[in-house]
């Protein structure tokens, strides 16, 4: 009898974890030929490829290595394509994720960035104005830019999701009372009336 069949259960497998000690692992293999996320890692590989010399320009010639900036755009598409709720939980994401680290360009072995290192990279992309710039050669793929129009649509805001919860609308002229410290702090809102001419967002005024 096989090592995976027990006594008495027939053709039933084995539930035990069959682990080895060595684990040859080909991302390329994981991902299905068919998945979406295989054409937009194709395109934003375009895009990221016709800014070469933007992202040279970013960095000195002499220390450390730094993250790629081409990993840290691919990460962020990924952070908004899955609404990942912040850069710590995006770093959890890529540290067991085959596919997300796939996308990304990391290694089945690769460390994985510390969240402080990644959100500072970020923030040097956004003002050297990248991240804008990246959007823009997205948009002027050979076969994203036929897709776009300028003609008029109307959105149903109510499918929109807000970045802001009940405990950050606040009454406009500051007569409710705050939250309780804390990042989560307490807040008894029950029964309060609320609308736009009075209350507004603390997190999201557009909200």
């Amino acid at each position: 009898m096989g090592a995976d069949l027990r006594m008495g259960d027939g053709m039933r497998g084995s539930d035990e974890r069959t682990g080895s000690l060595f684990s040859f692992v080909d991302l390329e293999a994981r991902v299905p030929q068919r998945h979406p996320l295989r054409k937009i890692r194709q395109i934003v590989n375009d895009a990221l490829a016709s800014l070469d010399g933007e992202f040279s320009a970013l960095y000195a010639s002499e220390g450390r290595p730094s993250i790629a900036p081409e990993k840290l755009l691919r990460a962020s598409l990924l952070q908004a394509f899955f609404s990942v709720r912040s850069e710590r939980q995006l770093m959890e994401q890529l540290d067991y994720n085959l596919m997300f680290r796939w996308f990304v360009g990391l290694g089945i072995d690769d460390p994985v960035w510390d969240v402080t290192v990644f959100t500072k990279n970020r923030q040097r992309l956004l003002d050297a104005e990248v991240a804008a710039k990246f959007m823009g050669a997205v948009l002027a793929h050979r076969e994203i830019k036929p897709l776009l129009s300028s003609d008029h649509f109307s959105v149903d805001g109510t499918l929109i999701d807000a970045w802001a919860s009940l405990k950050s609308f606040r009454a406009k002229d500051g007569s409710d009372e705050p939250p309780a410290p804390g990042r989560n702090g307490e807040r008894q809102f029950k029964g309060e009336t609320r609308r736009n001419d009075t209350h507004a967002s603390s997190t999201d005024p557009d909200a």
